[in-house]
């Protein structure tokens, strides 16, 4: 009996002896551990503040042999929200891969809220294209005609209030609207509803309404403007929006865009490259009014669609950023130093007419690329137009001119004096109001520029 008690004794020493040395192993694992995961914390801290100034390894970065980089997009092109500066980002890449672009056949827009018209955009023998770009009103249905299911649809939107102001200066709504004070914006948000009959424009060429002081954004997206009150409706079709589209970058944080755009889409750096040029030149008397509360109030109440559209979308945005982690936050702040030494290379180089290039060494987000003068000549380029000459190979003829759409802003001011609006260039000097053709230039006038200058000298404008 004693003799099975002492064995019994030394087999329970035994076992508490064995638990306890393997906690001590366990312990010192943990440690090694603790002290491996904070070597390579400081190892990936002393990366991100020496990146740009170290090497690294290919098989290290972002963009990896198992991202495949998309080669077919559509941009939906909105309306005074930077999708000027963002095009060139669209337009530098359909060139440099020699993508097949849906283009008008004229110059400025594809299309308005409605597709193109057969004879207003160039074709392919089989109808199917790589990329869009210019101005078109969304509409996935006529889309699915032209791209795969698969297609990443991408957009700009911008706060819209920011808008506003914007759209008031660029269409010269106060003289549509009949606002005569010193600031039209604070006139005009002190009670929107009451321009509400002539903010509403119909177009009787297109068949359609516009109002550029009501949800202009969701009307670039197919938000009807006559449903500027349905609400619940919208709701349910802009979360549709939200599935549909790939990204839609935010202007206010155009930076962040753009690097979710470069990793969404598997391109390289330099492909999404813009260029640090000074801030929009158009200056006017209520560009940096700061509207009350009540204005405010009152303008979101008016336009709520649109603040629907971009809360959503503002929203959709820095979800994905956090998606990302912190390597985001990092490549972010690479961007933007490569972007300043690029954009003072290229300055420097189209200014004083240098063939200089600047070589950009591989990172952890891209590998090396050259900066040369052709590539300073497209991130640099002013007009959207200056790269669709590229991309078609030659200037445009006369008559593909002809096919050149009038803008809102044009129709707009024919409306304001009682004239016909019309769908193009062609249709306008048809009714008899001569534009003077002139020979293809590098920077020609814009079409709305000539028209303006014509319709001032036939005294149709004052």
């Amino acid at each position: 009996m004693r003799s099975a008690l002492l064995a019994l004794l030394l087999v329970v020493v035994g076992v508490i002896m064995t638990l306890l040395l393997h906690q001590q192993i366990h312990e010192a694992n943990l440690q090694a551990y603790s002290l491996k995961r904070g070597s390579i914390r400081a190892n990936k801290s002393y990366r991100a503040d020496e990146q740009l100034a170290m090497d690294t390894n290919p098989s290290e970065m972002t963009t990896s042999s198992s991202c495949v980089p998309q080669k077919k997009f559509v941009f939906i092109k909105t309306h005074k929200t930077g999708g000027c500066t963002a095009i060139n980002i669209f337009q530098r890449f359909a060139i440099y891969h020699k993508l097949k672009v849906l283009m008008p056949v004229g110059q400025g827009a594809l299309g308005g809220p409605s597709p193109p018209r057969e004879e207003d955009y160039v074709h392919t023998p089989d109808e199917k294209y790589d990329a869009l770009m210019h101005h078109l009103g969304y509409n996935k249905t006529w889309l699915l005609t032209k791209f795969p299911p698969e297609t990443p649809y991408i957009s700009i939107l911008r706060e819209p209030y920011s808008h506003l102001k914007s759209q008031m200066n660029y269409f010269r709504l106060p003289n549509f609207l009949g606002i005569r004070s010193s600031n039209p914006i604070k006139t005009f948000l002190k009670d929107p509803w009451k321009y509400r009959n002539k903010s509403e424009a119909f177009f009787v060429h297109a068949n359609l309404s516009w109002d550029g002081t009501r949800n202009p954004m969701a009307f670039d997206m197919g938000w009807p403007a006559e449903k500027a009150d349905y609400e619940e409706e919208a709701h349910t079709y802009i979360s549709k929006l939200d599935t549909e589209f790939t990204l839609v970058m935010i202007l206010e944080h155009l930076d962040e865009s753009v690097v979710m755009l470069r990793r969404l889409m598997c391109w390289e750096v330099k492909d999404v490259i813009l260029y640090s040029r000074i801030e929009n030149q158009r200056h006017y008397s209520y560009k940096s009014y700061v509207a009350t509360p009540k204005e405010r109030e009152n303008h979101r109440r008016w336009s709520a669609v649109d603040y629907m559209l971009y809360e959503t979308f503002n929203k959709s945005l820095w979800r994905k950023i956090d998606a990302q982690g912190p390597d985001f936050y990092e490549e972010l702040r690479y961007f933007r130093t490569i972007r300043e030494n690029i954009s003072r290379h290229c300055a420097r180089t189209m200014k004083e007419c240098k063939n200089e290039t600047l070589d950009i060494a591989a990172s952890k987000w891209s590998p090396q690329f050259v900066v040369d003068h052709t590539y300073c000549s497209y991130i640099t380029a002013w007009k959207v137009y200056e790269l669709d000459v590229v991309m078609r190979g030659r200037e445009y003829t006369r008559e593909e001119l002809g096919h050149s759409l009038l803008n809102q802003k044009t129709n707009l001011r024919l409306m304001k004096k009682g004239l016909p609006t019309f769908v193009n260039r062609r249709d306008f000097d048809a009714a008899g109001i001569r534009v003077p053709h002139k020979a293809p230039l590098r920077r020609p006038e814009s079409l709305e520029d000539i028209i303006h200058k014509t319709l001032k000298a036939s005294m149709f404008l004052a």
